[in-house]
C-alpha cells in the first residue's frame, strides 16, 4: 500500500451542497477506479485520477459504496481528512441505501469520523431511504458516545423513520433497560429549550 506523497491535508472550506442521492459523478470507469484506488489505499492512483476529474469523490457504485463511506469503513482518518479537502461532499447520498457518510460513521461509533464531518457541515439530521438518520442508526448500534455528540450538534431525537415510523427516542425507549443510558440523554442532552420570551409574572 502507497501513502500519499507531497500531499498536505488540510481543512479547506468547500461550501458544498447536499443531500443530494447519488448525483454527483455517474458510474463511470473513472469513477470506479477511483473508488478501487481509494479501497487499496493507492495514493498514486488516486492523485493521478483526481488531476484528470476532480469531481470524482462524489461517486457512488450501484451497491451503496462511496469514496467516504469505504474509508470510514476502515476508520481511516488520512483518506477521509484527504477526500474532504478534494472535494468531497459530506451529504452526499449513496445509490441505493441513501446512506450519507454521517450516518455511516453513527453506525460503527467511529467518533473521529463524525467530528470531521460535522465540522465539514454535514447534515446532521439527513436521513437515508428508509427515512433513518444518524441519531437513529446510533441509537439502534447503542453507540452512547455518539448519540451524546449528535444530539450536542443539534440532532432531532424525534424525527421518525420510514420503515418502522419511530424516532431515535422511541427506538431508545422500545430497548427497555439496555439502553435506558440513551433515554436519559435525550431527557438532558436533547431536552428542548423553552423559546426565549418575556418573564410572566
Amino acid at each position: 500500500m502507497r501513502l500519499f506523497k507531497g500531499v498536505v491535508i488540510g481543512v479547506v472550506a468547500l461550501g458544498l451542497a447536499g443531500g443530494a442521492v447519488a448525483q454527483g459523478v455517474p458510474l463511470s470507469d473513472d469513477g470506479y477506479s477511483f473508488l478501487q484506488a481509494v479501497k487499496e489505499r493507492d495514493g498514486d492512483k488516486v492523485m493521478k485520477l483526481l488531476q484528470s476529474a476532480s469531481n470524482l469523490t462524489n461517486y457512488s457504485s450501484d451497491d451503496g459504496q462511496t469514496p467516504l463511506n469505504v474509508s470510514i469503513a476502515r476508520r481511516d482518518d488520512t483518506y477521509i481528512a484527504f477526500l474532504l479537502s478534494k472535494g468531497a461532499d459530506p451529504n452526499f447520498q449513496a445509490r441505493g441505501t441513501g446512506d450519507a457518510a454521517l450516518i455511516s460513521a453513527a453506525r460503527i461509533g467511529y467518533a473521529d469520523a463524525v467530528d470531521m464531518l460535522l465540522q465539514r457541515g454535514a447534515r446532521v439530521d439527513l436521513a437515508n431511504r428508509a427515512g433513518e438518520t444518524a441519531l437513529i442508526v446510533a441509537v439502534q448500534n447503542h453507540q452512547t458516545a455518539i448519540v451524546k455528540r449528535l444530539l450536542e450538534a443539534g440532532a432531532n431525537p424525534d424525527k421518525s423513520d420510514h420503515s418502522q415510523g419511530f424516532s431515535a427516542r422511541d427506538y431508545a425507549k422500545r430497548d427497555g433497560a439496555r439502553s435506558a443510558d440513551l433515554v436519559k440523554l435525550f431527557d438532558t442532552v436533547g431536552a428542548k429549550k423553552p423559546a426565549a420570551g418575556p418573564v410572566l409574572r
